[in-house]
């Protein structure tokens, strides 16, 4: 198994220094498959280009960056590292509400990018498992709901306790090789079409 390196976008509004980055990067082994110098249609980029990690250096990022990120976050999420000189935390939390995986609250140097990416990698690999470990989780509550209810309906539809309400539901998912949960939810609907 090859370990490439990954393919960057960056975003940078300070032409001569987005070039010593994009010459850094190379040098690192890094593949730049996008240099651009705003924020502007940056979904469309992403989509485009498929960067494994998007840099992003704005002189004075804005509200318009941050609301470019949460689309971007919510439609193809993808590990974003921003640097900016500015460090309230107020913009900072916004950053991170908005999809950035690491902020650097300085400027990009050369020396700094291959930490940032680091980081951003590992923050959104994190993040993305804790997102898919609570949709699990989710999925798994409403399947109990579900469950719970069928049990519920076939006690007081046909007179059964806990146990024998289960036992059915089991035997009829193993009968019609199907899983509880859509056993369940074709009974739910079974009972609900007798009124």
């Amino acid at each position: 198994m090859t370990n490439t390196p990954p393919a960057i976008m960056l975003v940078d509004d300070n032409h001569e220094r987005a070039h010593l980055v994009c010459e850094r990067l190379r040098a690192a082994g890094y593949t730049v498959v996008a240099q651009i110098n705003s924020a502007e249609g940056l979904l469309f980029q992403v989509e485009k280009y498929r960067p494994d990690v998007v840099l992003i250096d704005i002189e004075s990022p804005d509200r318009d960056i941050l609301e470019s990120l949460a689309i971007v976050n919510r439609e193809a999420p993808t590990p974003v590292a921003m640097f900016s000189s500015r460090s309230n935390a107020d913009f900072i939390g916004r950053a991170l509400d908005s999809g950035v995986s690491a902020y650097m609250a300085e400027g990009i140097t050369p020396e700094r990018v291959t930490p940032a990416i680091e980081i951003a990698m590992a923050q959104f690999r994190n993040f993305q498992q804790l997102r898919q470990s609570l949709e699990r989780t989710k999925q798994q509550l409403t399947e109990r709901k579900m469950i719970e209810r069928a049990k519920g309906l076939l006690m007081a539809k046909r007179n059964l306790t806990e146990e024998q309400a289960h036992k059915t539901l089991r035997n009829l998912a193993m009968s019609s090789n199907a899983t509880m949960r859509t056993v369940a939810e074709q009974l739910i609907h079974y009972f609900q079409s007798e009124h």
